[in-house]
């Protein structure tokens, strides 16, 4: 039976990039490129020949191993290292490649450092894809807060209607988050590092054979610097093996990605219900669709957004888990704990990346129904401005005006007849009631947060555009 997981019950990321680059497949060449990555730096420092180098490159193909075999193995020793060196050394002996090769081969090395370093791999491959497509989404939300700035609407607070505000600060809100998330996850991704330090964190093995080697030049530590820089990871100069720090610093950083996408989600989700309308989805073929009632137009990007969102937190929390109760020089179970976890935080962040971003560059808005729905809180909606501004007008300030405002919500009667009944018109104009009542009067500082934050977006496009 195939075995290979292509994300059936995963739909925030199955059929992304993600599939591709954090797949088992894609874990297993991280290892076979960490493992000829060390073996070519040997070959460089003078430690084995070019040929040894070349040896091992032509077994470090994921295509040349059976990976449900290595699957079936995996658990005889708690990880999926342990066999694959078996397996390469089975076929390097296969290939006839020198036997120096195959001591070459994980020289100096343990698991940890191998798949830690393939995890750090996985991750840098994956938050590619993950980086532009949270870069994409905030194109797009700025997009919409440029177009809506002066649409107002209706702020919802605990459900409720609240106060005015625009929708291009609503938008501008969800990009604001975009664009934290998507600060942070750039710096986690130039975080990223080598963990190499033997079988307790101190490299004695490699240190004693470079000991038994004098005529070589090279030292562990340059060693360890060259290999992080082939593989493109940064180096620490230190091992982390025991420091777990690293890891929960990349999975907030994926999941503060999640939650800033899940609240865009969120919020679709409840905008696009068919009582409220104010925003939908783009209709795309075959996306969407009930297989009861072929009606309905299901927000499946939002779906996938809240998802993950509610997946994200408990893998968190495992990192932390595992971190906080990490010990000895390698942990028992703790360590193991991360793997799955931070993976499926990869996946999650770049299959939500990919789908909030044609969200955000698709996402309908209607102005009509924004309007409508403005237009149901009725004068009761600058209540907080008329307590404010009529309380001098009126015996009992404040509280006669929230008198009044209850009256009329539970009688349902016009705000602005009580208003009018109870101030005269030589201290309150009719038309300055109407202008009171204005909710395009009653914004504060919506656009200029607005602006902040599209001055915001402009700088980091900025930034992204000159690393290219």
């Amino acid at each position: 039976m195939d075995t290979v997981d292509y994300g059936l019950l995963s739909p925030a990321w199955a059929g992304t990039g993600a599939s591709a680059t954090a797949s088992d497949v894609a874990f297993v060449q991280a290892m076979l490129d960490t493992e000829a990555g060390w073996v070519q730096v040997q070959a460089d420092a003078g430690l084995c020949s070019a040929q040894d180098a070349q040896a091992v490159r032509l077994v470090a193909q994921v295509q040349r191993y059976d990976l449900a075999l290595l699957a079936e193995k995996t658990p005889d020793g708690a990880n999926a290292l342990i066999p694959l060196l078996g397996m390469m050394r089975e076929l390097l002996s296969t290939d006839g490649a020198p036997t120096t090769a195959s001591a070459a081969l994980h020289r100096g090395a343990t698991s940890q450092d191998i798949i830690d370093t393939a995890l750090m791999l996985v991750l840098a491959r994956t938050m590619v894809g993950t980086l532009t497509n949270l870069r994409n989404t905030a194109t797009g939300l700025a997009a919409l807060a440029q177009a809506h700035r002066d649409t107002v609407c209706i702020a919802r607070s605990l459900t409720q209607h609240a106060l005015p505000t625009t929708f291009g600060w609503k938008a501008a809100s969800w990009l604001s988050a975009v664009l934290s998330a998507e600060t942070q996850l750039d710096a986690a991704s130039k975080q990223l590092s080598l963990q190499w330090g033997g079988a307790v964190g101190t490299l004695a093995s490699l240190e004693q054979f470079l000991v038994d080697h004098p005529e070589v030049s090279a030292t562990s530590a340059s060693l360890t610097a060259d290999l992080a820089s082939l593989l493109g990871l940064s180096n620490p100069g230190v091992p982390w093996h025991t420091n777990r720090v690293p890891i929960v610093q990349v999975g907030s950083a994926l999941a503060a990605s999640v939650a800033a996408l899940g609240t865009f989600g969120a919020d679709v989700l409840t905008a696009s219900r068919p009582e409220i309308g104010e925003l939908s989805e783009p209709r795309e073929a075959g996306k969407g669709g009930s297989s009861a009632m072929p009606q309905k137009q299901n927000p499946v990007r939002s779906v996938l957004l809240r998802n993950a969102a509610l997946s994200a937190p408990g893998l968190v929390n495992t990192l932390f888990t595992a971190a906080g109760t990490a010990v000895d020089e390698r942990p028992d179970g703790g360590w193991h704990a991360e793997w799955s976890a931070l993976r499926e935080l990869a996946r999650l962040a770049a299959g939500a990346a990919a789908h909030g971003a044609f969200l955000a560059h698709g996402l309908n808005v209607n102005q009509p129904a924004i309007a409508k729905n403005l237009a149901l809180g009725g004068d009761a909606i600058l209540s907080e401005r008329l307590a404010t501004v009529l309380a001098p007008l009126v015996p009992g300030g404040k509280a006669t005006i929230q008198a009044l405002v209850r009256r009329s919500l539970s009688e349902d009667l016009p705000l602005r007849e009580l208003l009018r009944l109870e101030i005269a018109s030589h201290d309150l104009s009719d038309k300055d009631l109407s202008d009171l009542l204005d909710p395009a009067g009653y914004l504060g500082a919506a656009d200029r947060f607005t602006t902040t934050v599209l001055a915001e977006y402009s700088a980091r496009k900025e930034l992204w555009q000159s690393h290219n």
